[in-house]
């Protein structure tokens, strides 16, 4: 039996004992549990001579699992970062991890964090859409800050101009004495931010220091944004990226686009996207797997389907290494 298989089976087992330690979120046989996958390298290992890649288990692959089940089974996979989801958005079956108002569920959380090594790295999502007050997000953002969390991503659902560019620089106002940066992702369904060139406008109209663009592989493909319009972008507004793969194919229709975001996106390698042409033409930041897949998870459950996106997310990339110089 390959090592690689033996790995697997290992963390498989022990993810499973981490899945039922959790259970009603009663995690105290879980603390005992190693951070690190059984063979596997630790969270910020360095693997050979070269830069070292980090990765965050993004809460959309496994948004079944309440932060801290989810934060065990990265441990175990070997990720770096988690990226929770702590802003309930309402979408249908969507579960609500509001950890600011669940006390329970947030101590539990630290304690995942703290027995794991794990470091958050990431909060979602904070829409900007008509009538917003900012202020809503605040909560969660100072969550975000007391689990130690570096950024929150926001987006553009309104189509007004100027209240969007308002509502963006208050996030950022809000942000700042928490040590957070707000990064701008743009979304092709997305009313007002469907684009590269939308989220860039935001931030320079915005005038604020603490913020970012955060791009994702797949938005990046369906809004069809070139690889040139990422070296017009100030290289310091980039902090870390999404990463997954989809098929060729473009949906027409709004409803297509979000099928393939939310429910069927694929391993890094296994779609048409080319991954590491965007990748590369950025600066090197820690990659966020966010790729959901209903089916998949169906079939092999969270722990297996986040220890694939990260393996083979680490083959493609070691297949398709970074220009030298």
């Amino acid at each position: 039996m390959s090592s690689q298989r033996i790995q697997r089976r290992d963390f498989l087992k022990q993810a499973s004992a981490v899945a039922g330690a959790t259970a009603a979120f009663g995690l105290g046989g879980a603390r005992m549990l190693s951070a690190s996958p059984q063979g596997g390298r630790q969270p910020g290992q360095r693997t050979g001579g070269a830069a070292k890649r980090q990765f965050s288990l993004a809460h959309l692959t496994v948004l079944g699992c309440a932060p801290p089940e989810m934060t065990y089974i990265a441990a175990r996979a070997g990720y770096d970062f988690v990226s929770y989801r702590l802003i309930y958005m309402g979408l249908a079956g969507e579960p609500n991890y509001d950890l600011a108002n669940n006390k329970d569920m947030l101590r539990q959380t630290k304690t995942a964090l703290a027995s794991t090594g794990l470091k958050l790295q990431d909060i979602e999502v904070a829409r900007i859409s008509d009538g917003l007050d900012p202020k809503k997000y605040l909560p969660a953002m100072e969550t975000a800050a007391e689990l130690g969390g570096k950024y929150v991503l926001a987006n553009n659902w309104t189509t007004d101009r100027n209240f969007a560019v308002d509502c963006f620089a208050q996030l950022c106002d809000l942000a700042k004495p928490l040590g957070l940066t707000v990064e701008c992702e743009f979304v092709p369904f997305a009313a007002g931010g469907k684009n590269l060139a939308d989220a860039v406008a935001l931030l320079r109209d915005a005038r604020r220091t603490n913020c970012g663009v955060l791009v994702d592989t797949l938005h990046f493909s369906r809004s069809r944004v070139t690889l040139a319009e990422l070296d017009a972008v100030p290289r310091d507004w980039f902090h870390f990226a999404h990463v997954c793969d989809a098929p060729a194919e473009i949906p027409t229709t709004n409803e297509g686009l979000i099928h393939t975001a939310r429910e069927e996106r694929l391993y890094p390698g296994e779609g048409a996207i080319d991954i590491a042409a965007i990748l590369n033409r950025m600066p090197q930041v820690p990659y966020s797997l966010e790729i959901p897949h209903l089916a998949r998870v169906k079939e092999l459950g969270y722990a297996e389907h986040a220890f694939r996106c990260l393996q083979t997310a680490r083959t493609y990339l070691e297949a398709h290494p970074r220009a030298q110089g």
